[in-house]
């Protein structure tokens, strides 16, 4: 049993603690989930690619592919290192509980004004959606396959901080 003073973080709850079987899952049925929904995603992506590529000349649209292949995986490598470098300083100054938490609402709240004013930009970047898209996914693959979040490394050191207090204080009484 987890002591009830153990702090909860988003998506993980109190597992963390103890980095059991529920831990796991609850690792795991998030990167499945974020596994179908950009499973979902890349096949608009793909559709989106294809009624631009339908418009080109035959020899343009086979250098326009290998074009977006080479991107793509330049992006995709891109963002799985842009993406490891955040990790690594999060893990060097990691977060409190409570700052996870306010970086998490202030994640959910930031693009949810974009709206219709983001409609013609997106028209305007479907060639090269693929690529971006391919940055994303290298993205979100680098953030599941990390051994421990950097949430989790700034629970254990307000657990360890707060101990090392309390046990302060009880040696002074």
């Amino acid at each position: 049993m987890i002591p009830p003073d153990i702090p909860k973080l988003p998506g993980l709850g109190r597992t963390w603690y103890r980095r059991g079987a529920g831990y796991w899952l609850r690792r795991a049925s998030g990167a499945l989930l974020w596994l179908v929904l950009t499973a979902m995603m890349c096949a608009v992506v793909v559709e989106l690619y294809r009624s631009f590529r339908v418009h080109l000349p035959p020899a343009p649209r086979v250098v326009w592919d290998w074009t977006q292949v080479a991107a793509s995986c330049g992006f995709a490598a891109r963002g799985w290192m842009r993406q490891r470098r955040a990790i690594r300083e999060k893990l060097l100054n990691p977060p409190t509980p409570a700052q996870a938490w306010t970086d998490r609402r202030y994640d959910s709240r930031r693009g949810q004004n974009l709206g219709r004013a983001a409609l013609i930009p997106a028209l305007l970047v479907i060639p090269v959606v693929p690529s971006l898209f391919a940055w994303s996914l290298g993205t979100l693959a680098a953030a599941f396959t990390v051994r421990e979040y950097p949430s989790e490394v700034g629970a254990r050191r307000a657990l360890a901080n707060r101990d090392r207090l309390v046990g302060g204080q009880k040696r002074l009484r």
